[in-house]
């Protein structure tokens, strides 16, 4: 994609990582092009390889032993998924197709850069260089690319560019700008939760309480509508090390309902493993009288083992586990609702449905998280009033027309469920300051680019337009976690973000 920059010229958006093929004749700007948009160590250079394994950068002797080279590296950068630029002159179609098979073997986007020089500039450069490329040879490449370069648009590469200044941004942003151009000409409602997976934050636990409560009025502030917890007992291996701080989920829900005004607070979500179900419909309906109605009961079927084997909890089977959520939907509502009737169910028994204080709300709602397509949403479409999912707005629709089915199904209307997304977010007011907030934030082991993807780092407009294209596909509301949380500057930023869709959504 190209986009204008700030002085209007043509900005080339790349996902990172990928995988960029460079296309041209010698002399084109190549090397010259990657040198000026990429580090050093993200360029792999067939010159550069016959340097190493030859007599020098153009010993032609050396050509088949600096392509076996470079096949070996670029199979290692596209294990550790780094962004790499393939620098050679990219003329032989079958190498390009190899290029192409490696990237979609490493689950990478692979792009080609079509470097179309006039023939009169490929020649004067060619001629001021210290080792030029022989007349005839230059004249042979220069007919390959006009005959290769029909063919580029044709050959699978995700997006075929023009060379030009280069953005890298985490693959969900790609789109971005055009999105954000769509929700300033024609705004869409979309809600906003936070969710707060982590709690290693300056101070440490003796200071918890206290930035707690800041970071939570902040997000109020922001315009964050909900606010959730992990329902976790150690710190999970995707967010950090498990001796990290990780408070009680409802503990730490109880005490945000004293320190909170309007968000509605929730665990995302609760392991139906860890808790006696009768017992936790009294939590959430304590919860909820404490709160002053604004609690969300988010249940999933439980995933950690190795959390069940340290506090010595069972830790049944899938099917068993499954059950036991489907048992969990069926008594909740009736333990919240009048009376106090019995409830056998597969793997549970309550003699009386007793449960005082009953919730404020009528009624409680219930989320389910997880995307499975066979039990999970079929479980949403059956009981649930909303569910929760993650990934790109493609992977989006198709989960939904997967719950629509399941909602026919059990005749229901999708229309019925509110459709919750989980991701994570770091945001910042321009690409300079988001690349110093990557390199503050970013483990020392983890590349800036892999770190950015993995955070979806981008500047505020382009999260209006990331979350423009999830509401478009069905959101109803978008539930960010942000590594920068504890920075004083990271909610009031994205209150930007929310300031964006909010007009929409008083309307709705």
């Amino acid at each position: 994609m190209v986009v204008a920059g700030a002085e209007g010229e043509a900005v080339l958006r790349l996902p990172t990582p990928c995988l960029v093929v460079l296309v041209g004749p010698s002399g084109s700007g190549k090397s010259a092009w990657a040198a000026a948009n990429f580090r050093p160590d993200q360029v792999v250079d067939s010159d550069a390889l016959r340097a190493l394994v030859g007599l020098g950068r153009h010993d032609q002797r050396a050509g088949k032993d600096a392509f076996d080279v470079l096949d070996l590296v670029l199979e290692r950068r596209c294990a550790r998924r780094l962004t790499t630029v393939v620098d050679t002159l990219g003329l032989d179609g079958a190498r390009r197709r190899g290029y192409l098979e490696l990237a979609r073997r490493h689950s990478m986007p692979c792009h080609a850069v079509a470097f179309d020089t006039p023939a009169e500039v490929c020649r004067a450069r060619n001629r001021g260089r210290d080792s030029p490329v022989p007349a005839k040879v230059l004249a042979s490449q220069l007919r390959a690319f006009a005959e290769e370069g029909d063919h580029l648009t044709e050959e699978g590469f995700a997006r075929v560019h023009s060379p030009g200044p280069v953005q890298a941004v985490p693959p969900e942003l790609l789109d971005a700008p055009s999105f954000s151009n769509r929700q300033r000409e024609d705004p869409m409602a979309l809600r906003f939760g936070l969710q707060l997976p982590s709690f290693t934050w300056p101070g440490g636990s003796s200071e918890l309480g206290a930035r707690l409560s800041t970071v939570t009025a902040a997000a109020e502030d922001a315009g964050f509508s909900s606010i959730w917890v992990m329902d976790h007992f150690l710190q999970i291996p995707q967010v950090g090390r498990e001796w990290q701080d990780m408070p009680e989920s409802y503990t730490t829900l109880g005490f945000l309902a004293g320190h909170t005004r309007t968000a509605r607070l929730g665990t995302l979500v609760t392991g139906v493993t860890y808790r006696n179900i009768a017992h936790l419909a009294k939590i959430v309906a304590t919860l909820d009288v404490l709160s002053g109605g604004r609690a969300v009961c988010g249940l999933g079927a439980a995933w950690f083992e190795r959390e069940h084997k340290a506090y010595g909890w069972p830790f049944p089977a899938p099917k068993e586990r499954y059950a036991l959520l489907e048992d969990a939907l069926r008594l909740l509502p009736l333990m919240w609702g009048p009376g106090s009737p019995a409830f056998e169910g597969a793997t549970t028994t309550v003699a009386e449905a007793i449960c005082y204080p009953r919730p404020l709300q009528e009624h409680v709602p219930i989320l389910v998280g997880g995307g499975g397509e066979r039990r999970t949403l079929r479980l949403v479409a059956q009981y649930a009033d909303a569910c929760n999912l993650f990934g790109d707005a493609a992977t989006v629709r198709h989960k939904l027309a997967v719950l629509k089915g399941h909602c026919d199904a059990v005749g229901r209307g999708p229309e019925d469920v509110e459709v919750t997304h989980l991701s994570t977010v770091l945001a910042a007011e321009d690409h300079a300051s988001l690349e110093g907030a990557v390199e503050r934030l970013r483990p020392s082991s983890v590349a800036p680019e892999a770190y950015a993807a993995g955070v979806n780092a981008g500047t505020v407009e382009e999260h209006v337009g990331r979350f423009r294209e999830l509401a478009q596909a069905g959101v109803d509301t978008a539930i960010v976690n942000m590594p920068d949380v504890h920075e004083p500057e990271a909610l009031p930023r994205f209150a930007e973000v929310i300031a964006a869709f909010r007009a929409a959504a008083a309307t709705r």
